[in-house]
């Protein structure tokens, strides 16, 4: 902002504009040279013209004018004073070109518009008294008698014309800067939003693709590891027994293979629902992963069994578990060896399949923990049907001996069961009993 608060668009050398001092553009410097240069040759030749007339040295009038018209290199950075100026020589007749552009550069700088309209009408009247003047004396001296209101009206219109449209001229010139100086702030503003907007939908990609890596995870692991599990603990089983009590031993192979089975189909199910393409899910279809072989008469009865094992399809069309199959997966653990009991509480009532499918998940890691740590403990599984929640409690004592199967942990049960709660808005809480056993709860909001 300069003095006369015109803001400059460049600024010093080595600035964006690139321009020297106050010139935003080289160009701009030599535009404004070229019109000094003519302004002050207009001026030196009326300065030396108008001293003859007055009876004053030539030369000296010479000099006076070409620092007049020079001061026009200055119009940028002082548009007013250049103004003035013009102002000034306006009774001697000299600086039309300089009078002229200082004009349109003062309409088109930020002064504000009083100054502007003071100025204009200074000039406006400066011009029509010398104009009426000049032509009041050119006419008495030649010996003409033209009417006053005449010369009056010549003079009116020479003042409006040198005057007006250079003011007008340099009211458009600014206003239409200005304007474009904001939209090009608008166009920046707008840049750096798109780009922020670019940025946080990146992050919230990324965020998603971690939260489906975590989901599919969870989903393998819940699907996996009970049936993997049982499996491991009926091999051993079998084969402690198998030369003891042969018919035991083949009723454990037999519920192994069937284990089996279940746990492959559930990976086929898993694996099919992943590389179903977002088209064919829209009327809640799941094409198979693969054609399976046709099944023989032996294997009619595994496939009922499966059936029952995984559940009925939500509303997605992803086939999941449910609680009607609670009982199912407790008589499995039953056969596995583990003393567990079922209780439910209050009136059974379909929910919705998430709903039903985390609380069952739930009741089949609590199973699995129980069946890896807690050897020969007793188990209680308890589910209470209440009017807005369902709660699940399932509770082990101390195990009876050491873990012998050698199952794995990896730690993720517990933190994928109360993911999975809190995602329907429910509670979670997990830890150890006072009598050395462990207890897993969670409460679920019901949404029927």
């Amino acid at each position: 902002m300069t003095e006369t608060g015109v803001t400059v668009p460049g600024g010093p050398e080595g600035s964006p504009g690139g321009g020297p001092w106050w010139w935003p553009r080289r160009r701009s410097l030599v535009l404004d040279a070229s019109l000094a240069v003519i302004s002050a040759v207009e001026c030196t030749a009326e300065g030396a013209s108008f001293a003859h007339n007055s009876g004053m040295v030539p030369e000296l009038g010479a000099v006076l004018g070409m620092l007049v018209g020079a001061s026009l290199l200055l119009r940028r950075r002082w548009p007013t004073a250049v103004v003035l100026i013009a102002l000034a020589v306006t009774p001697a007749q000299t600086g039309f070109v300089l009078g002229v552009v200082s004009l349109y550069t003062l309409a088109a700088s930020d002064v504000p518009r009083r100054i502007i309209a003071a100025l204009a009408s200074m000039t406006v009247a400066g011009t029509l008294i010398v104009a009426f003047v000049s032509m009041h004396k050119s006419i008495v001296r030649s010996g003409y008698h033209t009417p006053q209101w005449l010369l009056l009206a010549i003079a009116v219109l020479m003042a409006v014309g040198l005057t007006v449209p250079p003011v007008l001229l340099g009211l458009y010139v600014g206003a239409r800067r200005r304007l474009v100086e904001s939209l090009r702030e608008r166009a920046d503003g707008l840049e750096r939003e798109l780009s922020l907007l670019a940025e946080k939908a990146g992050e919230r990609a990324e965020r998603a693709r971690m939260e489906e890596r975590t989901r599919i995870a969870r989903e393998m692991h819940d699907v996996v590891a009970h049936r993997v599990s049982l499996m491991v603990v009926h091999a051993s089983a079998l084969r402690s027994v198998v030369l003891s009590d042969p018919q035991r031993a083949q009723g454990a192979a037999e519920l192994l293979g069937d284990m089996g089975r279940q746990a492959l189909n559930e990976l086929r199910q898993m694996l099919g629902v992943l590389r179903t393409a977002p088209s064919s899910r829209i009327d809640g279809q799941i094409p198979p992963a693969s054609a399976p072989p046709e099944p023989n008469d032996a294997d009619n009865d595994a496939r009922g069994a499966e059936r029952t094992a995984d559940g009925a399809a939500d509303d997605d069309g992803e086939v999941g578990p449910c609680l009607a199959e609670l009982g199912v997966l407790v008589e499995q653990s039953r056969a596995a060896g583990m003393a567990v009991s079922l209780s439910e509480e209050g009136d059974r009532r379909p929910l919705d399949p998430p709903v039903e499918q985390t609380a069952y998940r739930v009741v089949q890691e609590a199973l699995t923990n129980a069946h890896k740590h807690a050897v020969g403990a007793k188990t209680l599984v308890r589910v209470a049907y209440r009017t807005q929640e369902i709660a699940v409690l399932v509770e082990n004592g101390p195990p009876a001996a050491e873990p012998s199967a050698g199952l794995p942990s990896g730690g993720n049960g517990l933190v994928g069961m109360k993911e999975r709660v809190s995602a329907l808005g429910g509670g979670f809480v997990a830890g150890v009993t006072r009598t050395g056993g462990f207890r897993v709860s969670a409460v679920i909001p019901a949404r029927d």
